[in-house]
């Protein structure tokens, strides 16, 4: 019954609260697809384990069901808000452009047309970011892979996965700017990657201050499995995120999920205790309801029954897809996250 309501207070032109002012509802976000690779063995790339005769038995059965697993999951994020689910969002451990096409022309989510953005980048495991894109609510204007560096940092770094750049239109009426990352891991103790991370900020951190100095309003939208949690130095000081939005100047960026992580919810598990590394960061542009364009209305984490281990080790984690090297059924060891922004309609249209 709850979804029910939800659904027809926001079919598009949901009716707001107060008086009779309509709404479009828009819907964005951001999953780690976990190890999202195809069976082939690629040259150059440290992807043996995932290949029929590799560590994880990885064939096409089980490259199938995962993709329809991902796309069961997907197909539900964002549509107890608007029945066409998520206008476009990243993704993160996606190995190449096929799994994605695989993945767009599911069944499930075929009728979205989802477009693709992808470059393939340095990381020696062959994961990249990717986005896709309803170009129903969304148009590409630019894109381009800025390569994170870290050999700045130290000679002996190995390469890492590039920041997806996408500039675009939502719906015809706001030009967009979107960063798609997925920063180093805490392999080794966060305490100690932890400048890897902080470098990997600063890359979508430079592009996003060049924005500003042109317009402080410019609509911002910095998301990932960025490793870290709301409150790390990479998100408070490097990005210089702000948790309130009456705190968020202009040209500066509102962090929505610092008051989700202290009130101990989370994206993924580890030796129980809950982070959460999957967010959107949104700037100050997005924050005034007294403008002609979208605004920021609410940020989620999706999570389903289905979607959490009900027995073992793992039992009350995002069912992840593998068990150590036994295939789990799973769909990802990371919750999607999500933001919803509306668009007040004229009432004479």
């Amino acid at each position: 019954m709850k979804n029910t309501i939800l659904l027809l207070i926001s079919l598009i032109t949901a009716t707001a609260v107060s008086g009779q002012q309509k709404y479009k509802i828009v819907a964005f976000g951001f999953y780690n697809l976990e190890n999202f690779y195809d069976t082939i063995n690629q040259p150059n790339v440290d992807d043996d384990e995932f290949t029929p005769n590799g560590f994880y038995h990885y064939d096409g059965r089980i490259f199938m069901d995962k993709v329809d697993h991902l796309a069961e999951v997907i197909s539900l994020i964002g549509t107890d808000e608007t029945p066409d689910g998520l206008a476009f969002f990243g993704c993160a451990e996606i190995e190449n452009r096929t799994v994605l096409e695989t993945l767009a022309n599911h069944p499930k989510l075929k009728s979205r047309n989802y477009q693709i953005v992808h470059y393939d980048g340095p990381d020696l495991r062959g994961v990249d970011c990717g986005f896709l894109y309803n170009p129903k609510y969304f148009k590409v204007l630019y894109s381009c892979s800025n390569l994170v560096n870290l050999k700045m940092l130290d000679k002996n770094n190995i390469p890492t996965r590039d920041v997806l750049y996408i500039k675009g239109v939502l719906n015809g009426t706001d030009t967009i700017h979107v960063f798609v990352n997925h920063w180093p891991s805490r392999r080794g103790s966060s305490e100690a990657t932890a400048p890897k991370r902080e470098f990997a900020a600063r890359v979508s951190k430079k592009i996003i201050d060049s924005l500003m100095a042109i317009n402080p309003n410019t609509k911002v939208i910095d998301m990932g499995d960025l490793n870290d949690n709301p409150t790390d130095v990479s998100m408070t000081k490097v990005l210089g995120c702000v948790d309130k939005k009456e705190n968020c100047k202009p040209g500066g960026l509102f962090n929505p999920w610092v008051d989700f992580y202290k009130k101990g919810a989370g994206t993924l598990a580890f030796n129980d205790a809950w982070g959460i590394f999957d967010q959107e960061v949104i700037s100050s542009g997005w924050l005034s309801h007294s403008q002609s364009g979208y605004f920021y209305q609410g940020a989620h984490i999706f999570q389903r029954d289905f979607m959490i281990t009900k027995t073992g080790k793992y039992k009350g984690y995002p069912k992840r897809t593998w068990d150590f090297n036994i295939y789990n059924a799973g769909y990802s060891d990371h919750l999607p996250t999500y933001i919803t922004v509306l668009k007040a309609v004229d009432a004479n249209n």
